[in-house]
Order: structure tokens, then C-alpha cells, then sequence
């Protein structure tokens, strides 16, 4: 079997579930208005002045560079290059560093005026800023200045592998000898949910020329680590482990304390295998993890997606998921990569689940509409 990378071909499993191409078409449409255009309480970008916009985490009343970079990648996949620019240059001008250790890297947060919450940076942004530049070059051209797609994706990446060669310059984001990612720049563990394969596979085309065998190895490194981070029964993975794949207990005093289980972050993991499998198809065991994981939660949590476990399926007691649609619609986006068969069931609950409302719905509703692109077949390489 080969991926789309190879064929071209996106498979669209709504259609496979008998949604008509019309109602699939007019269902991701009406996700997107709503997201960036519905009413107060229902969507979360916001314009900025005359040329610049952001997203807003609303649980948390900051702009992060994971939605900021979310954003883009939905604007240039729906072909919206007016949204595209404005949350790229809010980002530049915002997030960008360019002096001390950080210079190069965006500020992981920042207040809805623009002011900075923390200096350092967090590498899922950085590593999707620089794909959705790229498919930017490639759908509507390089401009000028910031707008130069191509040579910010590039610069981007330079600096994520060689921050660090120097002394006084920081720390790089990707591990130099194992060629994993860090959960920040220079620490010693990672977030399996940060491992993009299918993204290292296109910039080993697109980066530096210098930096292309780099990516090459973290494509191959990240599929191979996720067979150590994601349980061999349940399919779950933590949201921070060590490099070797064990759960990091990360202490009280650190990033919020404990990230031992399988919680907000560690969703994105399933639906991550799952478009790296809808593109690519490199690793078959892809296929029989993502069954486990939708067997663990069709078979012995009977469809419920509000409990928090240990990736070995014990219940964390007094503990109920953040994000529950957001961990329904990985369930979903799975189903790419799925040999089990619980696969239709999860598209059809999905496809049955509308968007998120209230102050959680930012991350729900990204991680939503990635798997409405990724099922309907419109995630596309550009």
C-alpha cells in the first residue's frame, strides 16, 4: 500500500460512510466559518488591527504558538491566504524573538495585545509554522519580506537543528545524536504527541539542502520511537516521556506537574499516526496500534472519551478529560491508519458530533476540524 505522498490519492472516509461529497463539503465549510468567523462565543480567531489576526486559547486567554501555527495550517489547506498572512504576521511581530538564548524561536505564549507571557519556546509550534510556510510557497508563491514563505520555513528549521552548535546560543530543539524532538528546547525528554514523521519526510525534500539527511533520520527516529512511547495493549501514549518511551513524571514544580498519562496533549499522538499512515504508509505497524487504541476505547470504556488513563488503561481516579471532543475527533482521525474494526463506528460518531461550545472549545475544535480535513480527504501536501 502506498500513501498519498506517492498516489496522489486522499482516501475520504465520510464518503466511504455514505455522506455525500455535498454535505461533506458543506460540513468543513461551516466548521471553518465558525472557527474564524461565527458568532463571539463560538469562534476563536480575531482580527488585529488592518492586517493581522490571532487565535485565542480560550481556556487559557492567551495566544499560543501551537494554535497560532494550528491556524495557518488550516488557512493555506482551505485556501485563505488573506487569514494566512494576517496570523503570520501577528506571529512574526508578537511571538518572534530576535535576541538571548530564544533568537529564532517564538515565544510559546502571548497576551491578546501582543505582549509576551514566557520567553521560551515550545517545538510543536515551530515544527508546524514551518510545514504550513512550505505549503504556502508551494500553493501561492514566495512574496516579499516576511512573506517569503519558503526561505522562513527554512530559516525556521535551520534554527530548531543548530541552535547550541555555538556557545551562547541556546539549545536546539531536536535531540543531535537521536534525532528526536524535545518537549523544549535542550531538555532531556519529548511529547510523543510532538512526533510528526510525515512532516520530517517533507522537509527532508524542502529544508537546507545541509540540513535535508537530518530530517530524513528524525522521520525514520520519530516512527520508531513511537513504538516505545505507545502501549503495546491499549495503544495510549503519554503526554511527555523519556527517550526511551517510558512516561515521564515530570515533578510538581515543573510544566504543571505530572504528564505521566494520557491526557490532553497525548490525543494529538493517535491522530498524528493516523494522517502520517493517510500520506505516507512507511510503518505498518501504524495500522494495528491505531486499532488497539479504538478497541481500548470502544471495547472497555464502551465509546466514552472522558476518563484520563495510564497508558497501560488504569483509570486515573478523580481525574475527567479536559477535552473530550478533541479526544473523540483523534479517535476518528485514526481511522486512517486502522486495520481493526471499530473504524466506521468512530467516523460515524464523529461525523454525529458537532463543535465544541464554551471556554474549553479552542483545542477541541483544532483538533476537530484537522480530522474533518484529514477524513474528508482535503489534509493535503501542497
Amino acid at each position: 500500500m502506498q500513501g498519498a505522498f506517492y498516489t496522489g490519492t486522499y482516501r475520504n472516509l465520510f464518503a466511504e460512510c455514505g455522506y455525500s461529497q455535498e454535505e461533506i463539503d458543506r460540513r468543513v465549510e461551516d466548521a471553518f466559518q465558525t472557527i474564524f468567523f461565527g458568532p463571539e462565543e463560538d469562534r476563536f480567531y480575531h482580527e488585529s488591527g488592518s492586517d493581522m489576526g490571532y487565535l485565542e486559547d480560550t481556556g487559557n486567554y492567551d495566544a499560543r504558538t501551537e494554535g497560532m501555527s494550528y491556524g495557518m495550517m488550516m488557512c493555506v489547506q482551505m485556501d485563505r491566504k488573506d487569514l494566512f498572512d494576517r496570523i503570520w504576521k501577528w506571529a512574526k511581530t508578537y511571538m518572534y524573538q530576535t535576541s538571548g538564548p530564544e533568537a529564532g524561536y517564538f515565544a510559546w505564549s502571548c497576551a491578546p495585545d501582543g505582549k509576551k507571557n514566557a520567553e521560551g519556546a515550545a517545538p510543536d509550534g515551530e515544527e508546524y509554522f514551518a510545514m504550513a510556510l512550505f505549503f504556502a510557497s508551494h500553493r501561492w508563491g514566495d512574496g516579499e519580506g516576511i512573506f517569503n514563505y519558503s526561505a522562513e520555513a527554512r530559516q525556521i528549521l535551520h534554527d530548531c537543528v543548530h541552535k547550541g552548535e555555538q556557545p551562547g546560543t541556546g539549545s536546539a530543539m531536536w535531540d543531535p545524536e537521536n534525532h528526536l524532538i524535545r518537549f523544549v528546547a535542550g531538555c532531556d525528554f519529548s511529547d510523543p504527541s510532538y512526533h510528526l514523521p510525515h512532516f520530517y519526510d517533507l522537509f527532508s525534500l524542502w529544508a537546507n539542502e545541509e540540513d535535508r539527511p537530518f530530517w530524513k533520520r528524525a522521520a525514520r527516529a520519530s516512527r520508531e520511537y513511537l513504538h516505545l512511547a505507545c502501549h503495546g495493549e491499549t495503544g495510549l501514549s503519554a503526554e511527555y516521556a523519556a527517550f526511551d518511551g517510558t512516561p515521564q513524571k515530570t515533578p510538581p514544580h515543573l510544566y504543571g506537574g505530572r504528564h505521566d498519562w494520557f491526557y490532553s496533549d497525548a490525543y494529538r499522538t493517535a491522530a498524528n499516526i493516523g494522517l502520517d499512515w493517510a500520506w505516507f504508509a512507511a510503518d505498518e505497524w501504524q495500522r494495528g496500534n491505531a486499532a488497539r487504541i479504538q478497541r481500548f476505547f470502544s471495547e472497555e470504556q464502551g465509546g466514552r472519551t472522558d476518563g484520563v488513563f495510564l497508558i497501560d488503561g488504569t483509570p486515573v481516579e478523580g481525574m475527567t478529560a479536559l477535552h473530550p471532543v478533541g479526544l473523540l475527533a483523534t479517535l476518528a482521525e485514526t481511522s486512517l491508519a486502522s486495520d481493526g474494526t471499530h473504524v466506521q463506528e468512530w467516523v460515524r460518531r464523529f461525523w454525529e458530533t458537532p463543535l465544541r461550545k464554551g471556554g474549553r472549545r479552542y483545542y477541541d475544535n483544532c483538533l476537530y476540524f484537522f480530522a474533518l480535513l484529514a477524513l474528508s480527504g482535503k489534509y493535503r501536501i501542497w
